[in-house]
């Protein structure tokens, strides 16, 4: 076959599993879908290859025999328990369950992954301190240590009242290009966004003593009445943001803002060893087949090698690797400078001078930076091998049915339930598992109900990455909150179900035209997970 001809197949093929997921044949084609193959890219230009090249032609059988959706929902697929391969954690699903290292961890990774988990909970001081190693805090910042905003490296939240302090939640900032610089640094990827000239990237509302913080985010909301077939109504919250108590002047009057609470941590290497060809061939930016669907793949630039490359974290997928994610993360929620972000005021502008000019952490005996290697690649390592637990009730007569119900209602055109990460992982832990994330890792338009109206790179005001679901279930057991979506608008699953638009409008109308008793088989499902 010719790389054309593989690609109008690819087409033809994806075009059969969306479209055999509504109507009167709901599944009918389903057994010939080969979601995630990597068979053929749909947006090759982006790498030029549109076949992994890490699988034999056997290996690349083996890999559509596994991937392949299933038609059969009278039973468990086989695997399908152990959410992450053999590196899903077997451990209880506590309180700790999304802190546990990967089921097939080295006893060498373990002793590293503890360490790493040491330097997620460290507390960082400002300075000057006593505590030299652990000094250099701020000037501005969001929290003191990774662990507070991923509480229990899990799901963050909104503020749950007046005095309840945004933690594991911030305000994302910037405005639009104006200058022909800017222009041409968004065009060449060296910037994905334009900061708020005095605020900077994001809103950082703890500061140093000496100094103000920059401000506090304000969310009102508004109440929506949804019905659903049957005659039951749910009530979303719509969420209006601004901000107060500004420390530094007034914003810019253009300042777009953009919610953000902090996602769980668990799994991020392995969705780092998903291979880029996989993702592309399930991009189709153009909706070629028509099928309403128009996911796209996010370009970045990696900040360690200036290349350009795929977007796979955040909520706009604007970080390529988990170690530019943990970086950025040091630098701008904790003020840390670190080899790849080695600024030691932080996100603190020029127009912040006595934040500027505040003392600094980097003790020359130590290293260049606040936190010098190997304080980054520890904490890096630990967030790379988070565990994802195991499945639960993956037997159960209402989670199968519920399982239909997801493949049925068109939910799996942008959550895919499985993936085999590439056998040249980084890590050889990662390499070649079968992984059920349901994500694509695309970027698709979410309508206006959740817009930001704030593009970031490739991602328009209205576009989001495909989150994944692998997890989701023990939110609730492990923060103590069932809170979700970008900004945890949403107060349960069936309301974050709701409030998909755009490319998900579609699903979103099955799921309210569904009985009673078939929705709550679909929340069993995603309970599960």
């Amino acid at each position: 076959m010719t790389a054309s001809s593989d690609s109008d197949r690819n087409r033809l093929v994806r075009s059969a599993c969306r479209g055999g997921f509504s109507g009167a044949a709901p599944v009918l084609f389903v057994p010939f879908c080969l979601f995630g193959l990597g068979v053929v890219a749909l947006d090759a230009a982006a790498t030029g290859l549109t076949v992994r090249q890490d699988l034999s032609d056997k290996d690349r059988a083996r890999v559509e025999t596994v991937t392949r959706p299933t038609s059969d929902f009278s039973a468990p697929e086989r695997f399908e328990r152990m959410s992450a391969g053999a590196a899903t954690s077997r451990a209880r699903a506590n309180r700790n369950a999304f802190s546990d290292p990967l089921g097939n961890l080295s006893f060498e990774g373990e002793q590293d992954f503890k360490l790493g988990n040491g330097l997620f909970k460290k507390v960082w001081v400002s300075s000057p301190s006593s505590t030299q190693a652990s000094d250099g805090l701020g000037p501005l910042f969001n929290a003191r240590s990774c662990q507070r905003c991923h509480l229990k490296d899990g799901r963050g939240h909104p503020p749950e009242g007046p005095d309840d302090l945004a933690t594991s939640m911030f305000l994302r900032l910037s405005v639009p290009p104006r200058t022909e610089a800017e222009h041409d640094a968004l065009a060449r990827k060296t910037l994905l966004r334009i900061p708020e000239p005095t605020y900077g990237g994001q809103l950082q509302d703890f500061a140093v003593p000496g100094l103000p913080g920059e401000g506090r985010m304000r969310i009102t909301y508004e109440e929506i009445e949804v019905e659903l077939n049957g005659g039951e109504t749910v009530s979303l919250r719509k969420p209006t943001y601004s901000v107060d108590r500004l420390g530094y002047g007034p914003l810019d009057p253009e300042t777009m803002l953009s919610p953000r609470i902090a996602p769980p941590m668990i799994g991020l290497g392995l969705l780092e060893a998903i291979h880029r060809v996989d993702i592309e061939a399930l991009a189709d930016p153009d909706d070629l087949d028509g099928d309403g669907i128009s996911g796209k793949v996010s370009i970045v630039r990696d900040p360690a090698t200036e290349a350009l490359t795929l977007g796979r974290f955040g909520w706009k997928a604007s970080n390529p690797t988990v170690h530019a994610q943990s970086a950025g993360a040091f630098a701008g929620d904790i003020g840390i400078s670190n080899p790849h972000a080695p600024a030691a005021w932080g996100d603190c502008t020029e127009n912040q001078a006595a934040c500027v000019a505040a003392p600094h952490g980097v003790q020359e005996r130590l290293g260049d930076t606040e936190a010098p290697d190997p304080i980054l690649d520890l904490v890096v390592f630990y967030s790379r091998n988070l565990a994802v637990p195991a499945r639960r009730d993956v037997d159960a007569p209402d989670v199968l049915r519920g399982k239909r119900v997801f493949y049925e209602t068109g939910c799996v055109a942008c959550h895919v339930p499985k993936f085999v990460t590439s056998r040249d992982a980084l890590q050889k832990e990662h390499r070649f598992q079968l992984i059920w994330p349901y994500t694509d890792m695309l970027l698709h338009d979410m309508g206006p109900g959740l817009a930001d109206g704030r593009p970031v790179g490739d991602a328009s005001g209205q576009e989001w990455r495909t989150a994944p679901l692998w997890g989701i279930g023990l939110t609730e057991t492990v923060n103590g909150h069932t809170y979700f979506l970008h900004d945890g608008r949403a107060r349960s699953l069936l309301e974050a179900i709701l409030w998909h638009g755009g490319e998900a409008q579609a699903a979103r109308d099955r799921v309210v035209d569904l009985t009673s008793a078939e929705r709550a088989d679909l929340i069993r499902f995603l309970e599960s997970l």
